[in-house]
Formats: C-alpha cells, sequence, structure tokens
C-alpha cells in the first residue's frame, strides 16, 4: 500500500502511479550546491514539498547534508520539525496572529515582513522570555524586504518606523524574492538586487538570501550567504529556453483502461471538442484533473493538447481532459493493450512541457499531482 491524502492506493487497484526519484533530487541539491560555492544551499520543502512529500524529500536531504528548509505556514514547520530535529526552518509566510508559541515550541523562526508581525513577535518573547536552546539570544526570526514584488516584506517608506523595532530582533537573515522566475529579460531581477543592496545595508553583518532557484543561474547575480530552491530540486527546468540542468525527479504512468475505435466524423469526450478525420484508433486512460492532469491540457480541432508516451510513440490527448480518464490517440502504435502504462511525465514529456501545452506553469502541475495515485519512492 501507499498512502496518499487519506487514500490507501495497491499498485493493482491504481489507474496511475507517481514514481518518485529521490537519489535524483538530491543530486540536483548537490548540484546546485556546487553552482552555490561558498553560499549555502538550503531547500524550499513547503506544500509537501511541492506534492512530492515532504516525509521522504526531508529524509533524503537531511542524509545528504542539507540543514536550513523553508515552508510557507506554521503547521508546515511543526510537521518539517517532527522530521528534523536539528534543522533550521523558516516559515516563509510570516507571522499570524497568535501563531508566536508555536514558533518558540517547535524552535522555527519566522519571516518577518510587516511593522505589526514584528510588534507582535517583540511582545511574545520579550512576555514570554523565550531564549535559543541555549539559553543564550532572543528567538531568531528573519526579515523580508519587498524589493518589488509587491506581496509581503517592508518596504522602504516602513524601513524608519521599522528600524526601532527591529533593533531589538534577533535577525538571522534578511531576505527578498525574485518577481523574475527565468523567463524573458532579467532586468527586472537585476533592478530587485539594486534595491536589495541598498536596503539591507542597515543588517549588512546579517547573512542574506534572495536566489530562488532561476537566481541560482542569474548570470552575474549575488548568491549572498544562502540560496533556497524549491522548484529546480524536484526537476523542474529552472533555467527556461535553455537545456534542463536539473535531472528529472517525477514519473507518471497512467493504465490504459479501454481501446476503441471511431470512424470519421466521430467526436469524442464532453461537448465533442475533437473529430476524427479519418479511422482512429483511441485509448481511454485512467488520469484526469482530479489527479492533477489541468483540464486545460484538452486536445481540440481548434489546438494540440498534452501528449502521452506510448511504446516509445507520443500520443495526443484528444477531447477534453476530464475528472478520471483521458482519451489519447493511439492510432500509429500497433501493440497497446488494456492495462497498460502509458507515461504522462518523465524524461521524454516534462513537467515543463505538459505545462506549457495546458497554458500554466511546471509548479501547477507538480502540486496537483495526485491524491490518488500509488507512490513508488527510488531510495539512495
Amino acid at each position: 500500500m501507499r498512502t496518499a491524502g487519506g487514500f490507501d492506493v495497491s499498485r493493482q487497484e491504481a489507474g496511475a502511479i507517481l514514481s518518485i526519484d529521490l537519489k535524483a533530487l538530491v543530486d540536483n541539491w548537490r548540484t546546485l550546491q556546487a553552482v552555490c560555492g561558498a553560499a549555502e544551499c538550503g531547500a524550499v520543502v513547503k506544500a509537501d514539498a511541492y506534492g512530492i512529500g515532504m516525509e521522504p524529500v526531508v529524509q533524503a536531504l537531511d542524509a545528504a547534508g542539507c540543514k536550513t528548509y523553508f515552508v510557507a505556514h506554521v503547521f508546515e514547520g511543526r510537521r518539517l520539525r517532527a522530521l528534523s530535529r536539528d534543522a533550521v526552518i523558516y516559515v516563509l509566510n510570516g507571522l499570524l496572529p497568535g501563531t508566536a508559541p508555536s514558533y518558540a515550541q517547535h524552535g522555527l523562526r519566522p519571516v518577518l515582513g510587516s511593522a505589526p508581525e514584528i510588534e507582535e513577535w517583540l511582545q511574545f518573547t520579550a512576555l514570554s522570555g523565550a531564549r535559543t536552546p541555549d539559553g543564550g539570544d532572543a528567538l531568531p526570526a528573519a526579515l523580508q524586504i519587498d524589493t518589488g514584488m509587491n506581496r509581503l516584506g517592508l518596504k522602504e517608506v516602513d524601513f524608519d518606523a521599522a528600524e526601532c523595532l527591529t533593533q531589538h530582533v534577533n535577525v538571522a537573515l534578511v531576505l527578498s524574492h525574485f518577481s523574475w522566475t527565468g523567463h524573458g529579460d532579467d532586468d527586472r531581477a537585476r533592478n530587485q538586487i539594486e534595491i536589495f543592496e541598498r536596503l539591507r545595508a542597515r543588517w549588512f553583518d546579517v547573512p542574506a538570501s534572495m536566489a530562488n532557484s532561476a537566481g541560482v543561474f542569474l548570470e552575474r547575480g549575488p548568491l549572498y550567504d544562502l540560496v533556497r530552491p524549491g522548484y529546480a530540486l524536484y526537476g523542474g527546468n529552472p533555467t527556461p529556453g535553455r537545456p534542463n540542468p536539473m535531472r528529472s525527479v517525477v514519473r507518471l504512468e497512467a493504465r490504459i483502461h479501454q481501446i476503441h475505435q471511431v470512424a470519421p466524423g466521430e467526436r469524442v469526450g464532453y461537448e465533442g471538442a475533437w473529430t476524427a478525420k479519418s479511422p482512429r484508433r483511441l485509448a481511454t486512460i485512467s488520469a484526469g484533473y482530479a489527479d492533477g492532469v489541468p483540464h486545460a491540457a484538452m486536445g481540440s480541432n481548434a489546438r494540440a493538447g498534452g501528449e502521452a508516451l506510448v511504446s516509445g510513440r507520443r500520443c495526443p490527448f484528444v477531447g477534453h481532459v476530464s475528472m478520471d480518464l483521458i482519451v489519447i490517440d493511439i492510432s500509429e502504435v500497433a501493440n497497446a493493450q488494456r492495462g497498460d502504462m502509458v507515461e504522462l511525465i518523465g524524461p521524454t514529456i516534462t513537467i515543463d512541457e505538459l505545462a506549457a501545452r495546458a497554458g500554466t506553469i511546471g509548479y501547477e502541475i507538480l502540486t496537483h499531482l495526485g491524491r490518488r495515485f500509488y507512490r513508488r519512492y527510488t531510495r539512495l
């Protein structure tokens, strides 16, 4: 059995199998660490390690030597702390009202990005007397500077008010977040770096972090003291438009339920969005949008959609991606049979390619991968 999202799924019962190569994931982390040189390479493991599974991912990275992790929510931090006693854990979304005691209890570090957050953290640490485990400094936190994302973080206009408060915070890290994802011109990223350089001067002796997956490969981009890759760890391409320097980590295969013939003029799926122009041989496979394959990957009369790899041949989606099923055209594959597995994601059809065909991003594909899959982990 493999349990995911409340479903107990055996391999025989499963309509689809998600294979996760933990050795490839660790190799990706080591590649990133080698690129980063003296900067420490952390790991972003929010959203259940991008849908891959926090427990096996953290166990593998811990064994490889990763020391610093980033999550989005305090409850994710609690889950991570149960897996790694000594890890440094930052919570990127900051301090929600009333959550400071949970940070202290589990040794988590909030990423503070506003004066109210800083005030609440100071109030809590002062009233509770909470200290680091050795009884030394007040509990550490990070400060986030907004350099143009306009999402979270201290803006320059906030600094005068915040500076008085931050004098009393044990600031362990100063960070910002790129709005640039590796696509197109990197001028925006360089502008953000300039802003960060200017604003972090007030905490120049504090370790700094800015580079995400794409930022690690930004030409002449500073890596500072700590980088925080996420997508690249899991096999996504951090250098769009160029060869992917990362190894493939996930492979998604779905089982063929049924094979049937259609005549010219017959329509397929909801609303008959695809029409056969000649006699075609079709296969219905056991995966759909409930499993994380985007509905927008449909193949219609107007546009090509996603593809599946069947016996080494690419076979297009035809008609809508429905909740549990996808129909593919296997007319060019002579030997496909009921029960065979076809590849939806893997070394040939990458996460980024499926995302592009669906008009979305690979991050969304990864984080939505199925609760109903049989999950098979390749251990180190």
